[in-house]
């Protein structure tokens, strides 16, 4: 409305000039944040950003960790956003803006997810929408009912071509962000190619000029980015990580040729292949040069990178001992080459090599309270027990919960007839209820 309208309605009205400049790079340094999520980021003017997550959500734990971490970190920096998560661009697109906010729509579910909603929520102009109104077609199930050529014929052949991006049916390319200040190489092919061995070549050309960029800043790379664009301008994006910073061509070059096979080129072969790292770190050439004489550190972290692209860097880990006395508690995973900080584990009290979280329940049989169980029975078969040691006492956490306040565990060191090891406890002390129900449970297994 006038601003003169609005003031004379809201006589304190805020107002502020517009800058939709500003509001651009806003947008797009967002995308580019973003990146951090999945290689291909992209602004969509003027209030969202498209992120394709194919092939990374994993890498966060799966999509609706993914969905979840995004929006908590948005809200921790003061935005307010509506996410949605779909196969297509356009179906994500709608459900965002008019469906509920954190939804993830299987691609079974897509046809129902975008039935009822309006036809706004297609990506068209204000003039077809009112178009669309005066027709009486209010939502995108109203226009799925009618001959595609009826619709053509009033409306136009975008609106069909909206509907098609909508349902997976029809091309919708995003021009991936990459930002100014990330290192990175690209080549245009003057014939496209749709080969593996093409491509591997363009790989090693692009890790070695990428390479000279990170020597030049003296950094190193954590996690790269491979952009394949077809001729029909879909985009096929492989993300690889490094367990330590890296420059040496070869093994950038390695992180992504065992995968190269996964990239689908169509019909047309693939036009551009870029390569850059998007996550960096300091490297000196000290630094550099140890990898290559004396421990060889950086050997160390080319073979953890070539078993992670075999069997997936969610599988490689380290434990790091945590400051706590209940045993599933004491230990976190932590990247393989990390490092583990000041914390230890008490060397003076023995602990299994395997420990179960949870602690899994076992029938035990003791012949009184507070002694060390004879026999119990694990995965539905028998332990006698020979040897016992014990108990150790483990107090709960009484600043967790209220549950944990009085609860007690005791702990007994027993092996079996056959000469096996294991750690059991038995919750509560035998006299007070509130310690714990006297159940007893498997906790580790030695040797």
């Amino acid at each position: 409305m006038p601003v003169g309208q609005a003031q004379a309605m809201v006589p304190d009205l805020d107002m502020r000039p517009a800058d939709p400049r500003g509001d651009r790079a806003a947008l797009e340094r967002l995308a580019t944040w973003c990146v951090r999520y999945a290689p291909v980021a992209a602004a969509d003017p003027p209030d969202g950003v498209v992120i394709d997550t194919t092939g990374a959500s994993h890498l966060q734990g799966g999509e609706a960790a993914l969905v979840e971490d995004l929006a908590r970190r948005l809200r921790r920096a003061g935005l307010e956003a509506r996410i949605a998560l779909a196969g297509t661009w356009g179906a994500a697109w709608a459900v965002a803006r008019f469906g509920a906010s954190g939804a993830i729509v299987p691609d079974s579910r897509l046809d129902a997810a975008l039935t009822d909603l309006p036809v706004a929520a297609l990506r068209i102009g204000d003039d077809v929408r009112t178009l669309l109104h005066r027709l009486g077609l209010e939502r995108i199930g109203d226009l799925l009912a009618l001959p595609r050529a009826s619709i053509a014929l009033r409306v136009g052949e975008a609106l069909l071509r909206r509907l098609d991006q909508a349902f997976g049916r029809g091309d919708d390319p995003i021009a991936p962000i990459v930002p100014p200040t990330t290192p990175h190489a690209r080549l245009t092919f003057a014939e496209p190619i749709g080969h593996e061995a093409g491509l591997a070549l363009a790989v090693d050309r692009l890790a070695s000029g990428l390479c000279r960029q990170l020597e030049r800043r003296g950094a190193g790379a954590r996690r790269l980015d491979l952009i394949c664009i077809r001729t029909d301008g879909r985009i096929h994006a492989i993300r690889a990580g490094a367990a330590l910073a890296t420059r040496d061509p070869r093994h950038v070059a390695r992180l992504f040729r065992e995968r190269l096979e996964a990239v689908d080129a169509g019909v047309g072969g693939v036009e551009t292949v870029t390569l850059s790292a998007s996550l960096t770190e300091t490297l000196t050439a000290s630094q550099d040069r140890l990898g290559r004489e004396g421990p060889k550190p950086a050997d160390l972290g080319a073979m953890v990178d070539r078993i992670a692209g075999r069997i997936g860097a969610g599988r490689i880990y380290r434990l790091a001992p945590v400051e706590s006395d209940i045993p599933e508690r004491s230990q976190r995973r932590i990247a393989p080459l990390a490092r583990a900080g000041g914390s230890t584990w008490p060397s003076r009290l023995e602990r299994p090599e395997r420990i179960f979280d949870p602690p899994q329940p076992v029938d035990a049989m003791a012949l009184l309270p507070d002694h060390p169980p004879i026999r119990f029975v694990w995965r539905g078969r028998q332990h006698r027990v020979a040897h016992a040691d014990g108990p150790e006492r483990v107090f709960g956490e009484w600043w967790r919960s209220a549950e944990e306040l009085a609860s007690v565990r005791d702990y007994f060191r027993v092996e079996d007839q056959d000469g096996r090891r294991f750690w059991l406890f038995r919750t509560g002390d035998g006299l007070d209820p509130a310690t714990g129900d006297m159940r007893w449970y498997l906790q580790g297994v030695f040797g």
